[in-house]
């Protein structure tokens, strides 16, 4: 099965590459130090490093308490990062700087691999949430690295799939030493694919553990008057290619019951900004870009958020949140971060990636969830005219991401045990 699967890697990575040159008409960035995914680097071989996978920009951000915690323990250890977009990669950079190096993730191709762990010569390799390569993690227990599946959470739907696979799927999970998972359901899960009880351990999420700087709400201060300080704000983040559709459907129905109402909406992929433009024109809202840095009037019924990083800072501005990927079928985005700035959330039905954390806050009275465009409308009309109504849920969020830190420390526990 093995051999099979990287035939059909091999097969496939022309066609990758060249999906990255086409990506690249609208981000450049897809077809920079494009060589490193097969293994070919500009640069010098790394000694003694730490190698920390996070695939999207929302795993890269739930790092942070985790390299810091890191750099605490290992001070004469190089972080090497990678990512497997340019917004990743982008993240990465702003949150650290020169303080780690970044590299593209390679295809899962073992001789690549090999180039790759020449270069970057990781003592541990750190994968977040659901980042498994086969060929990868077999090519490490070889050369006896550790691999350690940190935030590890698995849906029922990502089950069925590694199922299919049989034996060559219980050989790929129990060549990971260490088995970090956020929940006791998603440690069940995982037990059914073949993860032994004595690789596993249950931290929690480290999503609870990021916070912000302060700088982060000064920003938000001056946003703030950029936007109007005087409106009530809601905020559509991360939405998804089909979902802008109903969130412009609720917005409308909103100004009809409060017509100084602003939305701000971030749309997941910045390749997306411009196409969404047009969209809310065509819509008939009068939009202000944040890219153009002009004050909102009082006919801007929609603040687009085409900026990367900002999305912290526009939460804070905003009065209630609701976030994407949920009322289209792709399991949910991040609902921790509107949550932990004391915000009240809505998401729709689709939240299987963030299974746990979304029941935790429906059961906390933390959030709501809504069915489709008229329900989001409802409730975020029901939650700006309640000030009351809306703090209680706002607290209720604050309070549970505090109770709940504390999964990055256990981790970096488990971690140290590898030594």
């Amino acid at each position: 099965m093995r051999h099979l699967y990287t035939l059909f890697i091999i097969i496939l990575a022309p066609f990758f590459t060249l999906r990255l040159f086409w990506k690249s008409r609208l981000n450049p960035g897809y077809r920079q130090r494009w060589l490193e995914r097969f293994g070919f680097f500009e640069t010098p071989a790394i000694q003694q490093s730490i190698w920390i996978h996070a695939a999207s920009v929302g795993e890269v951000q739930a790092t942070q308490q985790l390299v810091k915690q890191l750099q605490q323990r290992y001070p004469g250890k190089q972080i090497v990062f990678s990512t497997t977009t340019p917004t990743g990669a982008e993240r990465v950079k702003l949150l650290y700087g020169n303080d780690v190096i970044h590299y593209y993730f390679p295809y899962d191709i073992p001789f690549v691999i090999k180039r790759w762990l020449r270069q970057a010569r990781p003592e541990k390799l750190i994968m977040m949430e659901t980042e498994i390569w086969p060929n990868l993690l077999i090519a490490c227990q070889e050369t006896q690295i550790p691999a350690i599946l940190a935030n590890g959470r698995l849906s029922e739907k990502s089950l069925r799939g590694y199922r299919r696979f049989g034996r060559f799927a219980q050989q790929v999970f129990q060549s990971i030493r260490v088995v970090a998972v956020q929940s006791v359901d998603d440690a069940e899960r995982f037990k059914q694919i073949g993860v032994r009880a004595d690789q596993m351990d249950i931290t929690g999420s480290v999503k609870f553990d990021v916070s912000q700087p302060a700088i982060v709400r000064e920003q938000a201060e001056a946003m703030r008057r950029l936007i109007g300080s005087g409106r009530p704000v809601w905020i559509a983040a991360s939405t998804r290619e089909g979902e802008e559709e109903a969130v412009l459907a609720a917005h409308a129905r909103i100004c009809e019951k409060i017509p100084a109402a602003l939305m701000i909406l971030v749309p997941r992929h910045p390749e997306r900004f411009d196409k969404i433009a047009q969209l809310c024109e065509q819509r008939g809202f009068t939009l202000m870009r944040r890219s153009s840095n002009r004050t909102c009037t009082a006919e801007h019924k929609i603040f687009l958020g085409d900026s990367m990083g900002e999305l912290p800072m526009m939460y804070q501005v905003a009065d209630v949140a609701f976030v994407g990927g949920s009322l289209v079928d792709t399991g949910g985005q991040n609902v921790l971060e509107p949550a932990s700035f004391g915000l009240p959330v809505l998401f729709g039905p689709s939240m299987y990636n963030f299974a746990t954390i979304s029941e935790m806050l429906l059961c906390e009275q933390a959030a709501l969830r809504v069915d489709d465009a008229v329900a989001l409308a409802d409730q975020v009309i029901a939650w700006l005219s309640d000030a009351s109504e809306r703090a209680k849920f706002g607290e209720n969020a604050r309070r549970l991401v505090e109770e709940n830190r504390g999964a990055t420390e256990k981790l970096v526990s488990l971690i140290s045990t590898l030594d």
